[in-house]
């Protein structure tokens, strides 16, 4: 199975994770996001890459705070969502829902995934079945609905699900240990969310990062993707309810764990 693209992890700020992506056929490079420009650009250096573009997925600081620095840098193009333009330091090319970018040889697709901002976005490379999912999915968690409603995210989330159930997801922080100690707390009878804690544990006592997941392991631990779980509806005192009802208050308990 031939990768188009190449995809190196780069740990930015407290626990944030920056991404390059290399296409293979042109050498063409894209950072996802721009939390940190010192990592980013050390990253590139390592691995004797030139910066091509930026994909934004919002325009929070610690996701678009490098944009201009690296910008004026290497030149790159910056690409980030049409409806949020006006807070994308730089930017150069607006996507919207179901576009198709085209990145050196690879189509990236574009998912509208709002709910943490109003404009946020995912970046879906079709051939290699992975996504970039910023701040909406995390390992076992989702993000904070800062501008967005609850319906709206579980809307966003629910796109997001849809994907293959082999898609590599890269999310933007490390939370997963966190969010583990609150998911296990609603979803306690979660079976494969037990033995995803004792693997997470695992791997933090060694330093090792437990991002990427996969869509599948989201689908079969994540509480926040899992409103339909008869164990998390009884838990939280929601049997039978809408999925919207039951994501809502699961992201209230989270917000104050």
């Amino acid at each position: 199975n031939f990768m188009t693209i190449e995809v190196l992890q780069i740990a930015c700020l407290d626990d944030n994770y920056g991404f390059l992506v290399h296409d293979n056929a042109t050498g063409a490079t894209a950072s996802v996001d721009t939390p940190e420009v010192a990592p980013i650009n050390a990253a590139l250096e390592a691995k004797d890459w030139k910066l091509t573009h930026i994909f934004n997925t919002h325009h929070h600081a610690d996701h678009a705070g490098g944009n201009e620095a690296l910008k004026a840098q290497w030149g790159c193009t910056i690409v980030g969502a049409a409806n949020d333009a006006h807070r994308i330091p730089g930017i150069d090319v607006q996507v919207s829902e179901g576009d198709l970018y085209e990145f050196g040889a690879t189509r990236v697709k574009v998912i509208e995934v709002p709910g943490h901002t109003s404009g946020h976005i995912a970046y879906y490379f079709e051939q290699d079945d992975v996504a970039f999912v910023g701040d909406t999915l995390f390992a076992l968690g989702c993000g904070r609905l800062f501008e967005g409603t609850a319906e709206q995210m579980w809307v966003s989330l629910e796109k997001l699900m849809a994907l293959p159930d082999a898609t590599t997801v890269y999310c933007a922080h490390e939370y997963t240990q966190a969010n583990a100690a609150f998911a296990i707390t609603v979803e306690p009878d979660n079976l494969a969310l037990q033995a995803r804690i004792e693997e997470i544990t695992k791997l933090r006592r060694e330093g090792i990062p437990t991002v990427p997941t996969s869509i599948s392991l989201e689908r079969a631990t994540n509480p926040f993707v899992r409103a339909t779980s008869a164990d998390l509806q009884n838990t939280i005192g929601l049997t039978g309810a809408d999925p919207v009802a039951v994501f809502a208050e699961t992201r209230k308990r989270k917000d104050h764990f």
